[in-house]
């Protein structure tokens, strides 16, 4: 029979998560806290209820809201972007629309575009971070892609993977084309 509450599994859990979330390990919240890393280990696995002042020295450590540890979470849920609710940019050339569909908060990590390119379009783009990588898929049309010195041309349902800390380009070939670009490490 398990005689544990709701709340001791999600401020378990969330202790957990929170640690996690942080990048820390167990000894390192041992010494931000003051809390043992024995004591830490039993919370995070609900076999230990901590004090009030253990909690506080804990969420203290972790950076979290001390009364936010308990509350209900709400379920997960599908986020909706509507395709007229995207943002969209132009591109650094004319010709070129740039649909943002990846959420703020993943700028400079993972970024998602739909990309258009009209006839002649052509996106032209500096280097970016060392080791930034992008992904480019080619939903209609033909484009050519260029990273540094070398170029390939990518036909519909191809993918090209270049690292683009370099500087790089993407055009339309014989007319019109739509793609989709993700960008790794920008």
């Amino acid at each position: 029979m398990n005689n544990r509450s709701d709340i001791h599994d999600r401020l378990a859990a969330s202790l957990k998560e929170a640690r996690k979330a942080k990048g820390l390990s167990l000894d390192a919240v041992a010494r931000l806290s003051g809390v043992s890393r024995s004591m830490v280990s039993q919370i995070e696995r609900g076999e230990s209820s901590p004090t009030v002042a253990t909690l506080w020295n804990l969420t203290q450590a972790l950076q979290v809201d001390f009364a936010g540890l308990i509350e209900r979470r709400a379920e997960p849920r599908i986020e909706i972007v509507r395709a007229e609710a995207a943002p969209v940019i132009g591109g650094r050339g004319q010709g070129v629309t740039i649909r943002i569909l990846s959420p703020a908060e993943a700028v400079g990590e993972h970024e998602v575009y739909d990309l258009g390119f009209s006839e002649t379009a052509k996106l032209v783009s500096e280097p970016h971070s060392p080791g930034c990588r992008e992904h480019l898929t080619v939903l209609e049309g033909s484009l050519r892609v260029t990273s540094g010195a070398e170029s390939q041309t990518l036909r519909a349902g191809d993918t090209a993977r270049y690292f683009a800390d370099r500087p790089h380009s993407i055009e339309a070939v014989d007319g019109a084309a739509r793609a989709i670009l993700i960008v790794q490490n920008s």
